[in-house]
């Protein structure tokens, strides 16, 4: 007696319909009569038919966290699940797996891949005659490709400045084996793990080298580094991988075909492949035309698709339509392509999908014997005892991710400047907060790391690398930007389009304004205005401007500065200081936000010591406040002296006398001595050259910043003033005189570091906290936002005092 086989049609499958007709099949789409339901992957679980039998993949024996609601589904519809990986022989091999068509495919694709990758670096080879591997009928045609590309290898076409060709394969399995099938269509040697080291350096580049990794060759134990089997199998996780350290500084390919278990040492970690890309040693008769290969490691083709696993920084399995990406592990990031730097990744999930024909039969052939006794998962509603485990491991897993997500968030800092000290050392006071750093600085970078914990680097120019910034604010949960203002709404559309948060010290600046339908539509907070000025300026000023309103006053006014850069204000509240003020911004549009229509003047200003306006106006009349490019004084072109500048800008042609050229200045600054004074401490009629800037002002402050550094002992101060004028129901008046007076420290943060960096970094642990739970563009203009600031800020050493005059 035989069975009924139905077959659900699909357009999908390599073998046609009429092959099933003629076995013997009925093709149908209504399977709900069968009682045994056979598949490969997991089905859609809107598919799933109550109190059925149903064999697949299901890939729930480790708990894994994307199949966990398939697993619940089939407990509660009573499904008696049946799984191919749990079904194993006397020896505890698995019976019934596609593992040598997965190595098979995945050695196809990943020769394929080194011909691409090979080519970006400047090297065209014989793989580049290897296409992937669903490119072939079958796999004799593939092998047939791989042989002609070993011939030319044979032949000694390889560019000798790639040095010898060294593969590593892990484990002994069939997924190992189908790979090594074949790599032996190409003229190859197998060797020792402990011989890549010599062949490596002065192999035969006219055959590539193998070689076959097992536990014993790279695993040792942490106290002794000794590889005791027995011990290993009941105490994985005292053991330790040499890998990193004795095989892949040797090896071009790696090729991986082992999963990896909790508590049991990777292969590779992130930081062990930061150390493998470095330059290796010059190849004999490198030339621009023949170039050398950045690094020894070149590609990883990881056929255990296992995320997160045996390749640690592997996170994300790659696809047949997109095949390869390249992981860069001095940057954490990948980015699709076979270019740039880092290794090539390659780690397809349905490698057999691509040789779909042998595939099938292989696998077909191997399931047949087993049908009526085949592993059983799940029968009746509930876990067999056999798999009870998996729903301890699971609570055990999700209680750990639970844990993870509740603790651990990933902030991405952009800059390292001054003030990215004090929000470092807030954030990482949280030992569950992770930071990134990311900078153009290098040294600064390398600093950060050094003194904070917690903290990576990334050293990189966000503004010229699009595709690596986005990549990067995907894996955060918040951005903080300390670029200049003008990088934030690049920085913002990234953080709108990955959905993450972002937190800035500058102005909500028109351009980022125009982002708001795009914020609110995405569900995020972009928080700005979280410094000084601005950022405490409004904070202080609100919390009295409510206070006010809470008693019924009425703001009348706020004097708070001058008018104008030639119009400036003496300001003598601050005993031992000669300080001016000048407005530093249009202050009138502040009137709404801080809800006080009410007030007849509105000054917001700034403070500087007596004779600075002057000076900068004396700077402006010689156009040395432009901010506008200035493309002759860019690194490429040849440097500028000062002396060469000003006769520019003035219209002088150079050379000139000294003499001349003063008189000249000075008639431009209308004869004010004070202003030529300051001209010419400061060098600007000198023969020192010019620094490298996009334009004269941004040179101007280069020069400046060498000019004027901090002496010994000097330390730098901040100083702000609000004063407000109220007037109560009972018609009295009364001003409010608000003093804020923060000093730098002289081995520490700097006043204005630590008056812009503590507010952001405040505002993004509220944001991260749950404590800033408003969407779109938040600034620090209500009290639940700038109550906890205030209060924060004080006990990082930021305090102000408050009095009043009452007047009749």
């Amino acid at each position: 007696m035989g069975y009924k086989v139905l077959v659900q049609p699909s357009n999908r499958r390599a073998i046609h319909e009429k092959e099933y007709i003629k076995a013997g099949a009925i093709i149908q789409e209504d399977i709900s009569e069968a009682s045994l339901i056979i598949g490969v992957k997991r089905p859609p679980e809107d598919k799933l038919i109550p109190k059925k039998n149903y064999a697949f993949f299901s890939h729930t024996i480790k708990a894994q966290e994307a199949n966990m609601p398939l697993l619940d589904e089939i407990l509660r519809q009573e499904i008696r699940l049946f799984d191919y990986e749990k079904m194993v022989d006397h020896k505890g091999m698995r019976v019934v797996a596609f593992g040598k068509w997965a190595g098979v495919a995945g050695m196809i694709n990943i020769l394929h891949g080194l011909g691409l990758r090979f080519l970006a670096l400047g090297h065209h080879t014989p793989f580049m005659h290897i296409g992937m591997a669903h490119n072939y009928r079958n796999s004799s045609q593939a092998v047939q490709a791989v042989r002609d590309a070993g011939y030319e290898i044979s032949l000694g076409l390889m560019p000798k400045s790639v040095g010898p060709l060294t593969f590593v394969f892990t484990g002994t399995g069939n997924v190992s084996k189908g790979a090594q099938e074949m790599f032996t269509a190409l003229p190859c040697e197998f060797v020792e793990p402990h011989e890549l080291k010599e062949v490596s350096r002065s192999g035969d580049i006219r055959k590539v080298y193998g070689t076959v990794l097992s536990r014993h060759h790279h695993l040792v134990r942490k106290r002794d580094g000794i590889y005791d089997p027995v011990d290993y199998d009941k105490h994985p996780e005292n053991y330790t991988s040499r890998f990193h350290i004795d095989v892949a500084p040797y090896t071009t390919c790696l090729i991986n075909g082992i999963y990896w278990e909790q508590h049991t040492p990777r292969l590779l970690s992130r930081q062990d492949t930061q150390k493998l890309l470095v330059p290796i040693r010059s190849a004999d008769g490198a030339t621009e035309g023949c170039p050398e290969l950045p690094h020894k490691l070149l590609a990883i083709c990881d056929i255990s698709a296992d995320t997160g696993g045996s390749i640690e920084f592997m996170t994300e399995c790659t696809t047949i339509d997109n095949p390869f990406c390249m992981y860069d592990a001095d940057q954490h990031i990948t980015h699709d392509s076979v270019e740039g730097s880092g290794i090539l990744m390659c780690s397809i999930d349905n490698l057999p999908a691509q040789l779909p024909i042998e595939a099938t039969e292989y696998f077909g052939d191997m399931l047949f014997p087993y049908i009526e006794e085949m592993a059983v998962i799940a029968s009746n509603g509930s876990l067999t005892p056999k798999y009870q485990y998996i729903q301890k491991l699971r609570e055990s897993r999700e209680q750990a991710q639970s844990q993870k997500m509740g603790d651990e968030k990933k902030v991405l800092l952009l800059g390292s400047g001054y003030v990215s000290g004090p929000v470092l050392e807030y954030l990482t006071r949280d030992s569950n907060i992770g930071i990134t750093v990311v900078s153009v600085m290098k040294e600064q970078l390398e600093q950060l790391t050094k003194k904070y914990s917690n903290v990576t680097s990334v050293h990189m120019d966000v503004l010229k690398h699009e595709g690596k910034l986005s990549s990067l604010v995907k894996k955060h949960d918040l951005v903080i930007s300390l670029l200049p203002y003008s990088a934030h709404p690049f920085v913002a559309k990234k953080c709108i389009e990955n959905k993450v948060n972002l937190v800035t010290a500058s102005y909500l600046t028109p351009a980022m304004k125009e982002l708001q339908e795009s914020v609110e539509a995405a569900g995020i907070a972009v928080v700005s205005e979280m410094g000084l000025d601005p950022g405490l300026d409004h904070m202080l000023a609100m919390e009295c401007i409510d206070k006010a309103k809470e008693v019924g006053a009425t703001i009348i006014n706020i004097p708070a500065g001058g008018a104008l850069l030639d119009s400036v204000t003496p300001m003598d509240f601050f005993p031992g200081l000669n300080l001016e003020a000048f407005p530093n911004r249009d202050s009138t549009k502040y009137a709404e936000p801080y809800g006080i229509q009410t007030a007849r003047t509105l000054l917001r200003g700034t403070l500087r010591y007596k004779g600075f306006s002057k000076t900068m106006g004396g700077f402006v009349k010689l156009g040395l406040i432009n901010p506008d490019p200035y493309p002759l004084l860019s690194s490429t072109t040849p440097p500028l002296t000062w002396k060469e500048l000003m006769c520019k800008l003035l219209g002088i042609k150079s050379p000139v006398e000294h003499h001349v050229l003063k008189e000249a200045v000075f008639s431009k600054l209308e004869k004010d001595k004070s202003q030529l004074e300051a001209v010419e401490w400061l060098g600007l009629l000198g023969d020192e050259p010019v620094p490298a800037a996009d334009s004269i002002v941004g040179a101007l402050a280069k020069h400046m910043e060498m000019k004027l550094p901090f002496g010994t002992g000097e330390r730098d101060m901040i100083i702000m003033r609000n004063e407000i004028g109220l007037r109560h129901p009972s018609g009295h008046l009364e001003d409010k005189f608000i003093d804020l007076v923060v000093y730098g420290d002289n081995k520490g943060h700097s006043a204005m570091a630590k008056t812009v960096g503590y507010p952001a970094a405040i505002a993004a642990k509220m944001v991260l906290d749950g404590e800033i739970t408003a969407k779109g563009m938040v600034i620090p203009l209500t009290k639940n936002v700038y109550g906890p600031i205030l209060e924060r800020v004080r006990a990082e050493g930021i305090v102000y005092s408050t009095r009043s005059v009452i007047k009749q």
